[in-house]
């Protein structure tokens, strides 16, 4: 039989508040009333539940440790080639200001064993970097009603202790269309990446935008989606194709997408850009060195992850008040379009 241990989501649920109350509450704050904290306090004790000396004192003690939490990192190689330079502008920046970095991999699975605070408190984090949740991640909710100071990387989450860092994904999917449609190109597919990540619902939303500001019918089969993979890009290439064989432009919501469409093309009489130009999305360095060159939108990376720091390291240090900061994309234009 295996032992599944009480988490601090358990008690909240049974008491009918939230973590971030459940851990106010055991902590002594005083903005819990009275009859809260012995509910609370009961229930803890009836399901066992012990918060460690650790969770305890977290919010009261600093450890010079902060903590970068990534969604399916073992799952999901796709994503290490966005990751990298975010990591790098994470690490580089906590460095210069004394503070180690400690890498803790996630996974939606884990996410509903674990909460959030459990596993922040139990690492000693001061603060927490979040990437790669997904909207339906348990961990969305509780890292916005946590009392850890966190900023999440490309998830639009915000409250009086999580603040987030992105590009500005509608205009990067509207500069993509512009470019597209100053070429000629007037049926132009999508491949987008899966339907709960935020930026995939806003590049969808600035290729419809663009569209429809154009005076063009916004047609729901131009859009198929992916999942942000090489793969997932060859397959929707050859599906949007199949469906709509006089599209003659694509824009992909990633590069790794877009060089799956590449792919495809180069596997049969579609020439790029002749046929069939194709735009992508984060401006990896692979980018560069296919043939041919990707035109694409490039995401700022390393300067999210110094601008997570920065805003983290300031509700730490300074009690600033987190905000959602939006980094300008920028169009790289290259030989497939």
């Amino acid at each position: 039989m295996i032992f599944i241990p009480t988490t601090i989501r358990d008690v909240a649920k049974a008491a009918g508040v939230s973590i971030t109350t459940v851990s106010r509450a055991l902590n002594g704050y005083s903005d819990v009333r009275s009859e809260t904290r012995k509910r609370v306090v009961r229930i803890a004790e009836e399901l066992h539940y012990r918060p460690s000396a650790v969770a305890r004192s977290l919010v009261r003690n600093r450890t010079q440790t902060v903590g970068l939490l990534v969604s399916d990192l073992a799952q999901s190689p796709s994503g290490h080639h966005f990751m990298f330079e975010v990591l790098r502008g994470v690490h580089d920046r906590l460095a210069e200001l004394g503070y180690e970095l400690i890498l803790v991999s996630t996974s939606t699975a884990r996410q509903r064993l674990v909460s959030y605070l459990d596993m922040c408190t139990e690492r000693r984090f001061d603060g927490v970097i979040v990437m790669g949740i997904r909207l339906d991640d348990p961990y969305v909710r509780e890292v916005v009603e946590a009392p850890l100071p966190s900023v999440c990387v490309d998830v639009p989450l915000l409250s009086d202790h999580c603040g987030y860092v992105m590009t500005d994904n509608f205009h990067g999917a509207h500069s993509a269309m512009k470019h597209l449609l100053s070429k000629g190109h007037r049926k132009i597919g999508f491949v987008n990446g899966y339907s709960q990540a935020a930026v995939s619902r806003e590049r969808l939303r600035g290729y419809q935008d663009t569209l429809q500001a154009e005076g063009m019918e916004w047609d729901p089969s131009l859009v198929y989606e992916g999942d942000f993979t090489t793969k997932g890009g060859e397959l929707g290439t050859k599906e949007l194709l199949q469906r709509h064989p006089d599209i003659t432009g694509l824009f992909f919501a990633s590069d790794l997408m877009a060089i799956g469409g590449l792919r495809y093309a180069a596997s049969k009489p579609v020439r790029v850009p002749e046929d069939l130009a194709i735009v992508g999305f984060d401006d990896i360095e692979l980018a560069e060195f296919v043939t041919p060159g990707l035109t694409t939108i490039r995401q700022r990376r390393y300067e999210m992850g110094q601008t997570a720091v920065e805003m983290l390291i300031g509700m730490l240090l300074r009690n600033e008040q987190p905000a959602g900061r939006v980094l300008a994309p920028e169009l790289i234009i290259r030989q497939s379009t």
